[in-house]
């Protein structure tokens, strides 16, 4: 069986946990090789790196915060002298400091703001520079990949969590202003935009029955989704076989944003 990705070289933030390991398994399944970005636990990114090599893939982990432009610039120079490129950047890696808005600090709307947006933007400008550098590779018919990881926030407002939807919403379009601008040069950028999927991030709204029940009456599919339905898409979308996709927000979540309350009535 042939893997669409062989020989590509890619890189995920915040790859240690949740929706990020699903992601660099998938694309590691698919024959690339894989940069598993980290800020804490260690023990988790070389937990990944052994279930990856013991797949028969191939990985190396790198520790850096995303919102700091010298540890980023750091972690690309890193992986590419180790991998020698980088073909494919998916920026995962994400957090939420949740607060009444009239109660929000300024350090927590900065917090956000910095990891969620700048983050994707200082990863993203440091893989385009690589992708325009080193020119085409006969491992795809793109020059590069970039998807962002998203939310179903982009597009549906959640009091009590301005910072996150600000930062989600702010991706959105900058991922289709980077897409717009950098379309002639055949470097395709897109998002991913999960809705409820168990991670640690979101895992307290499921923790009983009646929790479950309740969000579940906000997804038409009637039920929860787990991190591989976000990494299986992330390795089509990186493929060729999305070669004609760029600029485009996939909506991974159930159908909860078809607006389920209007289902009966309205």
């Amino acid at each position: 069986m042939s893997k669409r990705l062989a020989g590509q070289k890619a890189l995920v933030t915040g790859a240690n946990s949740g929706i990020g390991r699903a992601i660099a398994k998938s694309l590691a399944a698919d024959g690339a090789d894989v940069v598993i970005n980290y800020i804490s636990r260690p023990e988790e990114t070389e937990k990944l790196i052994e279930e990856i090599k013991a797949d028969g893939g191939n990985a190396i982990g790198i520790k850096a915060d995303v919102s700091k432009e010298d540890q980023v610039q750091a972690m690309f120079k890193e992986a590419i002298e180790k991998f020698g490129t980088i073909d494919i950047l998916v920026n995962n890696a994400g957090l939420q400091r949740d607060a009444p808005f009239k109660d929000q600090t300024l350090d927590d709307w900065n917090l956000v703001i910095n990891v969620n947006l700048t983050g994707q933007f200082l990863c993203a400008r440091e893989a385009v520079r690589e992708f325009l550098r080193r020119g085409m590779r006969n491992v795809s018919v793109a020059l590069g990949k970039i998807v962002c990881i998203s939310s179903v926030h982009d597009i549906i407002p959640w009091a009590g969590h301005v910072n996150y939807a600000a930062s989600k919403g702010g991706v959105m379009l900058m991922m289709k202003s980077i897409a717009q601008e950098l379309a002639p040069q055949k470097i395709r950028v897109n998002s991913i935009s999960p809705g409820a999927i168990r991670t640690n991030i979101n895992y307290s709204a499921m923790d009983t029955p009646e929790e479950e029940a309740a969000l579940l009456k906000l997804i038409p599919y009637k039920r929860i989704g787990v991190t591989e339905d976000i990494g299986k898409v992330a390795a089509w979308l990186c493929s060729d076989d999305a070669d004609y996709i760029t600029g485009a927000t996939i909506y991974v979540d159930g159908g909860m944003t078809l607006y389920p309350e209007f289902a009966h009535g309205g």
